[in-house]
């Protein structure tokens, strides 16, 4: 590992230091610079593809939403080359996925929900790019897909490029890909508070990430100013002001749409994932079935063009009455299932590409059908179709995202229209009722307490505020990355230990090694004097100084160790065991010590404690208490009052203090409460050694 440059030090020790806001803009900003610059790369690419596939190679002009140019609907010149076009722009598409970056593949939001919960540092620097290159040619050859699931996918890339570039702690590695998710959503739909909160709402089908909240705000704003000065500002479908709700007995009609919504979302979620299914099981090549997939979705396409591409131009054909008239009812009625179909085979088999943007189509198109079936025969139908559009979009993807506030945002965004906001609550209510538990997203979590990142800060609250680097331990052997594998097998069993830190030639760790897997190599491998640098891969479970010890304790369960290496700026500072992170818990418990919010720099804190009855503070006053030279006591509370700590009050057991330390003395105030007639018994562990050994 190269040593990481001081001027990167110095920003990562910065941004440690100053507040959660002030963090958050500065970081939220260029994940939203970013983002933005990503998702107008990206439609820019789209728009490419989509002119050589569909424009030069078939005569083949895609209808576009109103805010895009506003093409109007028309029919393929060379029809007959729709199929091999779409199986084309497959084919290319799955070579590119599976040649560079197989985590590609599919509805890239899904993916980024995955690395938020189980990797939020881990996602590759190249798969950004991947999947915009992929995406766009899948979807420009008239592959049915979104243009979301790439941007979020851009957006969460740079959030975990930047994360492990800055070296930030799991909790904010985690907001970075939330946030950068959200930006490239909100950017791309040019509905920067929508995507905002869907940075929030996504990763979870019953709860919300309130950490992400802000963060989310400053990067979508910034994504949309972006994307907004390079391509438009304009709300995707205009202004639909003709929208409005007025009549509340309307009210019955988008109870009906929020039921055929949630029937239509769990038929969407039910088929995608068939066909995910089936395709997975299928032995042939993995970049052949895109193509495969493509040719049915093309031959869809001579029949009903409105499955090709995006869909948008039809979306906002349907917004109107009078475009919406011209086009035939059978081919209403059947576009939103047919969208299903084809959305299954190009993002199901392994195409690259989104499924909010089809899910806004079907739902448009279904709100549409009704509005069709409804106004000729039932009294206070409203007289334009938006409404039914409107709310149907909003129902339909809303339910089956499980993130109904962010996508009545983003749909009022695109639509220019708040105004149909409490019919689409209704409607997506019942939605939610109908879809239940399933969801579009199988990263999606049920709530906080079942991710990864929260679980033990859940079960275990008060690990949240405990520093790995507070109970990290010297290592009892550090070994170099030069050191053969034949001298690491010895001086592991001489010193009977499972495994050691691997750090370079200038002294940044590299990672870890078990003596498990070195035993497992080739007798000949370890025989020939090969080092530990070229034998094998090492082990990357590695904890951050400033990791909080329930995020510590979820890396080492997520990776299925018992202890990791801990780093500062690149450097081996320790190691760090389930057991140590369990008996540093339980001393803090015994003395109820929480740490409460960083104050100056990372060497000034304030704690809380309660004296414990045993404790060497008990009767003594504050003038005479041995609290250590760096410690300040701020306020004593007792029985449920606040007493100033003048020189004689006396101490009481049970007391709580507040008191202001540094790092250092931590440790003797934690002695100093704890009580002193049940001292605990703790067996020596493998770290309990005064001094690391080199190889």
């Amino acid at each position: 590992m190269r040593r990481r440059p001081e001027w990167l030090n110095a920003i990562s020790h910065r941004l440690r230091d100053i507040s959660y806001l002030r963090k958050w803009v500065v970081l939220g900003a260029v994940i939203g610079l970013i983002s933005g610059l990503g998702a107008a790369l990206f439609f820019w690419a789209l728009e490419l593809s989509t002119e050589f596939f569909m424009g030069t190679l078939v005569g083949f002009t895609p209808s576009s939403p109103l805010g895009e140019g506003g093409d109007p609907i028309s029919s393929p010149e060379r029809w007959w080359l729709l199929p091999l076009v779409v199986a084309l722009g497959g084919l290319i598409a799955g070579l590119i996925v599976y040649r560079f970056a197989p985590e590609a593949e599919g509805h890239g939001t899904d993916a980024a929900i995955e690395a938020f919960h189980h990797g939020a540092r881990s996602i590759r620097a190249r798969v950004p790019l991947v999947k915009t290159i992929a995406s766009a040619i899948t979807i420009g050859s008239g592959g049915s897909g979104g243009r979301e699931g790439p941007t979020a996918q851009i957006g969460a890339g740079f959030g975990s490029f930047l994360a492990r570039l800055l070296d930030l702690d799991a909790r904010d590695s985690r907001i970075a890909v939330a946030s950068g998710m959200g930006a490239g959503v909100g950017a791309i739909f040019r509905a920067p508070l929508g995507g905002a909160v869907m940075a929030a709402e996504i990763p979870y089908r019953d709860g919300i990430e309130s950490e992400a909240l802000v963060p989310g705000f400053v990067a979508s704003i910034t994504a949309f100013a972006v994307f907004g000065s390079l391509v438009g500002f304009s709300p995707i479908f205009g202004e639909q002001l003709q929208a409005t709700f007025t009549d509340p007995i309307q009210l019955v009609y988008y109870a009906i749409i929020g039921v055929a919504a949630g029937l239509t979302g769990r038929l969407y979620i039910h088929t995608f994932y068939l066909f995910h299914r089936r395709f997975g099981a299928w032995a042939a090549p993995r970049y052949l079935k895109p193509a495969i997939a493509g040719l049915a979705v093309g031959l869809m396409g001579i029949a009903l063009p409105g499955v090709l591409g995006t869909g948008y131009g039809w979306v906002q054909a349907s917004l109107s009455r009078e475009t919406l008239m011209s086009i035939p009812l059978g081919v209403v009625l059947i576009l939103p299932f047919a969208r299903i179909l084809a959305t299954s085979l190009s993002i199901g088999s392994g195409g690259s590409g989104g499924v909010f943007g089809p899910g806004m189509f079907i739902g448009g198109l279904l709100g549409a059908g009704l509005w069709l079936l409804l106004e000729p025969i039932a009294p206070h139908v409203p007289l334009e179709p938006a409404a039914f559009v409107i709310v149907a979009m909003v129902a339909l993807f809303g339910s089956i995202a499980h993130a109904p506030l962010a996508v009545m945002l983003m749909v009022a965004e695109m639509t220019g229209n708040l105004s149909m906001l409490a019919p689409a609550m209704l409607a997506i209510g019942l939605a939610t009722l109908v879809v239940g538990d399933r969801t579009m997203y199988t990263s999606q979590l049920r709530g906080r307490a079942d991710s990864p990142g929260h679980r033990f800060r859940m079960a275990l609250p008060l690990m949240a505020s405990l520093p790995a680097r507070d109970t990290a331990r010297s290592p009892r052997l550090v070994l170099s990355e030069d050191a053969s594998v034949e001298m690491a097998i010895q001086m592991l069993s001489q010193h009977r230990l499972p495994g050691a830190p691997v750090v370079s030639m200038e002294g940044g760790l590299r990672g870890s090694i078990d003596l498990v897997a070195l035993q497992a190599m080739p007798q000949s491998d370890v025989e020939s004097g090969r080092t530990l640098g070229h034998a094998l891969r090492l082990d990357q479970t590695i904890i951050s100084a400033d990791d909080s010890l329930d995020d510590a304790l979820g890396l080492l369960v997520d990776a299925g160790r018992d202890w990791g290496p801990v780093e500062q700026d690149g450097r081996l500072i320790g190691v760090l065991s389930t057991r140590d992170i369990l008996d540093s818990y339980r001393q803090a418990l015994a003395g109820n010590v929480r740490r409460m919010r960083s104050v100056g720099t990372n060497r000034g804190t304030i704690v809380e404690a309660d004296v414990a009855p045993g404790s060497a503070l008990v009767d003594t006053t504050v003038a005479t208490a041995p609290f250590p030279r760096e410690a300040v006591l701020v306020s004593i509370e007792r029985n449920d009052s606040i007493i100033v700590p003048r020189g004689d009050v006396a101490i009481k057991g049970g007391d709580r203090l507040s008191l202001f330390t540094t790092t250092e003395s931590r440790a003797a105030l934690l002695d100093l409460l704890a009580d002193r007639t049940a001292e605990p018994d703790r067996p020596p562990g493998p770290g309990d050694v005064d001094e690391p050994q080199p190889a």
